[in-house]
């Protein structure tokens, strides 16, 4: 028998996890794959990168897209247990949970639009090229990988994260070369500054950093970045960068922006994910592929 593909294992894994207990990630490949038959040789095929067994991969992605949905939860790393919306979702479908039925939660939706990208079209009659298909994919892919991030984030001490913040503002050439361009202050109770950093090689200029390890959901409104501006204001400084893992208001965005003697920069939990991914702090590279295309001018020329 084939590899199932990752929808076709939503409803086995589910019931997996039927029972409500925790269990450990391992486990629920083993019973998948005796499930579906999948022979020991077939979990060895590898993704052509070489990097990933195929098996692997989409029970990863099958996990990821029930966990997007709220079907399913991870209480702890490699571990997965059913959610009371998993239950019904079994009780109400033993057997017809796919794609479409995961589209009906908000959060499964969301994470599929994840910066604008349109869901992958289901055949190739809806028009999208193989490349828009290819950037949809790619899209979707850092989309689970940024959510993955911040939960791990979350999961960290506050000292954690404003070391993480002061080591990203490195990785991203702040300071430069140079000794020390990045400090934590953390609870030493400098007045709401959690950390500072050198703007330039020779260190003319500071940057002066509030890091907020708060939950996603949560608002930061316009009093706290008040309370910023105020500590900066107290330190005679003139650029600060409030970051933090929660969701800016408008309202706080709107109060920065009319800084005029003060800079200050605002860094939501997205926007956050986004940087770690691009300047490769927390991630490591899966795989790598290369487009190519036609060089015409080639052809037009000599082949010399």
């Amino acid at each position: 028998m084939a590899i199932p593909k990752y929808n076709e294992m939503y409803v086995d894994l589910l019931n997996i996890l039927a029972d409500m207990e925790i269990h450990k990630s391992s486990e629920i490949k083993d019973i998948l794959a005796a499930k579906f038959h999948v022979t020991d040789a077939e979990r060895e095929e590898m993704l052509p990168s070489g990097r990933q067994a195929i098996f692997d991969n989409r029970v990863g992605w099958a996990r990821t897209y029930l966990k997007k949905a709220g079907l399913i939860q991870s209480p702890a790393r490699g571990a997965y247990q059913l959610t009371p919306d998993g239950k019904r979702a079994l009780e109400e479908n033993p057997s017809g949970i796919d794609n479409r039925y995961l589209e009906r939660f908000d959060s499964f939706r969301q994470f599929k639009q994840f910066n604008g990208a349109p869901a992958l079209p289901a055949d190739p009659s809806s028009g999208e090229s193989p490349q828009d298909i290819f950037d949809i994919a790619y899209q979707q892919i850092n989309g689970a990988l940024a959510d993955d991030i911040l939960s791990e984030v979350l999961g960290q001490s506050p000292a954690f994260f404003e070391r993480l913040v002061v080591k990203l503002l490195e990785r991203m050439g702040y300071g430069g070369s140079l000794a020390g361009a990045g400090t934590v202050v953390g609870q030493s109770g400098d007045e709401g500054i959690d950390g500072i950093i050198r703007e330039d090689k020779l260190g003319f200029d500071v940057i002066y950093i509030q890091a907020k390890r708060w939950d996603r959901d949560k608002t930061v409104g316009r009093p706290e970045v008040q309370k910023f501006v105020g500590a900066l204001a107290g330190q005679g400084a003139s650029k600060g960068l409030f970051i933090t893992t929660a969701q800016f208001t408008k309202e706080a965005r709107g109060y920065a922006q009319k800084q005029h003697t003060t800079k200050i920069v605002l860094v939501d939990g997205q926007m956050l994910t986004r940087l770690m991914i691009e300047y490769n702090l927390g991630v490591s590279t899966e795989a790598v592929y290369e487009i190519k295309r036609l060089d015409s001018d080639f052809f037009c020329g000599s082949a010399d």
